[in-house]
């Protein structure tokens, strides 16, 4: 665990937000899984929900919210106003051991057409204040350093620096612990310490792609990375995850699986409260659409 594990979860106030961009530098990383046992874990202490953003046919989250009977994405025009209870309609609700949190995905039929969802983080930000989730828990889909690289040569905005620059953000970077998941984790922290980003406000999550004894790179890389990160949590392998992904049973996931997604949730509430204050100062609430008159 990292230094900052040792903090207390506790409930957000009810005015405030954090955002929680889940990112990776390479594929295969465990972003999904991450982001599931992430939002199970802070479901007890704040309304949260999770943002699906990978194309449907290339995600995991549409399968799983296929017998949800949740309206999805599609529901949501971009273009008009909405109200609290519609955005509420659109999302999937999971139900964890002590509380229940929300999945924002396309839940449409495969051949449907690819829907023209926003890019900006800003949008999807709005999307989860307008609908009263106090934490949002992107589950993004392009790879963080090669981002940064490719806007520091094209001077187009890169989506890492933009969900890093939303106020009350905790970055999650996602890694395996193997030799070549430790290499790309250490190309992505190199790139994101010579772009400026938040190092001491981004937490490391290493997830285990075998059974037994972390492999000594991984020990190596979790000890430099300590010192620069805000924390470095272990994510143990886990059989029913490997084998169900994301319709992994609560139940059935391993004691110590949950005990570090846990010290995962203590790690990004620690990191924001030392970033942003404790108790997180109130944040802006978007003005939503009034219910029509009966």
């Amino acid at each position: 665990m990292g230094k900052k594990s040792e903090s207390a979860c506790l409930k957000l106030p009810a005015s405030a937000r954090l955002v929680v961009p889940v990112m990776a530098a390479a594929g295969g990383s465990g972003r999904s899984t991450v982001a599931h046992l992430l939002a199970t874990a802070m479901a007890p202490f704040a309304e949260t929900v999770v943002a699906d953003l990978s194309p449907r046919l290339g995600s995991p989250w549409p399968a799983w919210t296929a017998d949800a009977q949740a309206e999805g994405l599609a529901a949501i025009p971009p273009d008009q106003p909405l109200t609290r209870d519609a955005i509420r309609h659109a999302a999937a609700v999971r139900q964890s051991d002590s509380a229940r949190w929300s999945v924002l995905t396309d839940t449409r039929e495969w051949h449907a057409a690819p829907l023209n969802l926003p890019s900006d983080p800003a949008a999807w930000y709005q999307l989860a204040a307008a609908g009263g989730w106090q934490v949002l828990l992107a589950d993004t889909a392009h790879l963080a350093a090669h981002d940064l690289i490719e806007s520091r040569c094209s001077g187009a905005p890169s989506l890492t620096q933009a969900w890093c620059g939303l106020p009350f953000t905790v970055p999650v970077l996602c890694a395996q612990s193997s030799a070549a998941g430790i290499q790309s984790l250490q190309q992505a922290v190199m790139v994101l310490h010579a772009e400026g980003l938040p190092l001491q406000r981004t937490v490391v999550a290493l997830s285990a792609a075998a059974d037994g004894r972390l492999p000594a790179i991984a020990k190596a890389a979790a000890t430099m990375l300590s010192a620069r990160m805000a924390a470095v949590v272990h994510l143990p392998h886990d059989a029913d995850i490997r084998t169900h992904g994301l319709s992994a049973q609560p139940a059935r996931i391993r004691a110590r699986t949950r005990q570090a997604a846990r010290e995962l949730a203590t790690a990004v509430l620690a990191a924001a409260h030392d970033a942003y204050d404790d108790p997180l100062p109130d944040a802006l609430q978007p003005a939503t659409r009034p219910h029509p008159a009966a």
